[in-house]
């Protein structure tokens, strides 16, 4: 652990006061640790991280006015370098991979923010992928899977938006009978019974959002 002079300078970006209290707390005992900046969402985080050029950022992937992933694909275009973990309640593959393309140094869930944040920041500082062994497992878990293509996730939220085949025909300037294929491709791609059922793995994967 670095002791001396030079400390790890941190961004917490989170829209629960709570939460950003927390690590607060955690960071102000750690030695080689400093928080230099805080930030209630997404667009708050660009500034902020524009005003601080933080070392690690640690930030939540669900927010208002702007989410995490998207100002985490905003700081890393105008900061090629920034090192970003994001922190979730939920364990959606399809939101981890997204958030690792997208250039986050580790990602984290919030049941874990205690040991776990600090040597994911210390590793991230570093230079490391920092994901928490529950995170790996969901990405491994689907690691074989069929991904869903563009046009089949867009009839997924229609079909979570409660539309039938018809009307996502129309909206989509498709045929009906290409809907329905595209609907037997997700149920076979998902595993799923029904349509039902492909919406509700699809919201827990992170694959669509309501």
């Amino acid at each position: 652990m670095n002791t001396g002079a030079v400390r790890i300078r941190i961004l917490a970006v989170d829209d629960h006061p709570i939460v950003r209290e927390g690590i607060a707390a955690l960071i102000a005992i750690q030695p080689d640790m400093i928080l230099v900046g805080q930030a209630s969402d997404g667009r708050e985080a660009i500034q902020q991280f524009r005003t601080h050029r933080p070392d690690v950022t640690v930030m939540d992937v669900q927010m208002p006015e702007m989410n995490g992933l998207d100002a985490l694909i905003a700081i890393r275009n105008e900061f090629p370098d920034a090192k970003v973990i994001m922190l979730t309640t939920y364990k959606s593959d399809t939101q981890i991979v997204r958030a690792l393309k997208s250039g986050a140094q580790g990602y984290l869930l919030k049941n874990a923010l205690h040991k776990e944040l600090l040597d994911s920041i210390r590793a991230a500082y570093a230079g490391k992928k920092a994901i928490s062994p529950e995170a790996s497992l969901e990405i491994v878990e689907h690691a074989m899977d069929d991904s869903l293509t563009p046009a089949e996730v867009s009839v997924l939220r229609l079909i979570a938006a409660g539309r039938a085949n018809k009307e996502i025909a129309d909206e989509l300037s498709t045929t009906e009978e290409s809907v329905k294929s595209r609907v037997r491709s997700i149920l076979s791609k998902l595993g799923a019974s029904d349509r039902t059922h492909a919406t509700t793995i699809a919201l827990k994967r992170g694959i669509i959002q309501l």
